[in-house]
């Protein structure tokens, strides 16, 4: 099935042209069907491209998906042109009285600042807490992790001595969950951040679990909250190439950055990267889809609390 997207937004040709089944607005309107509601709250700079990245997870499942992007009002991206932001992008203020099967909140290159001096910190937490009583499941990646991590939980983010950068080896801590059904018994995630957390924190809380990680990279997926609530340390939705552009940028930059590890074949950057974490990252939006959203989401949405 497909996921419905704005008709002009600039990911519908991108994914049609991957045969991903996309479904514009107009022709939505004329099916008798209730589409899955996903809110993504997209914190990126470059926001045609994250936007792209997670319609092309969302968009490879057999449920209909219906997308709405919302942006901070109290922060204005830098990096996506404001008619794209004013044709495609809604406020908080302009859904909150809404509800919605599931939300995705995005990292944001602000890790290595205190979660208080980031511009837009309140509006977030009061998006998080919303998000409590009018979503039935959100899944929270990476910097967002760490923040609904710290907001909800009190985990702490601490810096780490160099950046965390490369396609690193995962295995399951919680082989039961269905959030794994039929990954491998070792799959590849991309990484890139500054900042961890730590496992023992993580474990101290009741009621969280952590479902995979990493020996290398740290914990990666945690469960809270009965499925209501996924902390995803990662970037399992990155294109072939967004690693390579974010060293070529540092090295341009004469930023201090090593080659990504595990992504570069004899770690030659001149040699195109190797793609290993597709098939999971499929699957990963497909099982949150299918068994924490659409599974058990009340068909009517005003029944989420």
């Amino acid at each position: 099935m497909p996921i419905k997207i704005p008709n002009d937004l600039p990911a519908v040709q991108t994914l049609a042209d991957e045969n991903i089944f996309v479904m514009t607005e107009t022709r939505a309107i004329t099916q008798d069907i209730r589409p899955l509601k996903i809110v993504l709250l997209n914190l990126m700079p470059k926001k045609i491209e994250t936007e792209t990245q997670l319609s092309r997870m969302l968009g490879n499942t057999p449920l209909q998906i219906e997308l709405t992007l919302i942006r901070t009002s109290s922060h204005i991206s830098q990096n996506t042109a404001r008619e794209h932001l004013l044709a495609f992008y809604q406020t908080f203020d302009e859904i909150k009285d809404q509800n919605f099967d599931g939300m995705i909140i995005t990292g944001a290159p602000v890790e290595q600042m205190e979660f208080e001096d980031v511009d837009y910190w309140d509006e977030l937490c009061r998006i998080m807490d919303w998000s409590r009583t009018h979503v039935h499941s959100t899944m929270h990646i990476c910097w967002g992790a760490q923040a609904g991590l710290y907001h909800h939980y009190g985990v702490k983010k601490y810096p780490l001595d160099k950046k965390l950068f490369g396609v690193f080896p995962h295995k399951a801590d919680y082989q039961k969950s269905i959030l794994l059904r039929g990954f491998d018994d070792v799959f590849y995630v991309p990484h890139s951040r500054h900042t961890t957390i730590k496992r023992e924190d993580v474990e101290n809380i009741e009621g969280m679990k952590i479902l995979a990680s990493s020996e290398e990279a740290g914990v990666h997926i945690i469960y809270a909250d009965g499925g209501k609530q996924f902390f995803i340390l990662g970037h399992a939705e990155y294109d072939p190439l967004t690693l390579d552009a974010e060293y070529k940028r540092d090295v341009s930059q004469g930023l201090p950055i090593e080659v990504p590890k595990n992504y570069y074949p004899d770690d030659n950057p001149e040699n195109p990267p190797r793609v290993n974490w597709r098939a999971h990252a499929n699957l990963l939006y497909t099982n949150w889809l299918n068994y924490f959203v659409y599974q058990s989401t009340p068909y009517d949405l005003k029944e989420i609390k």
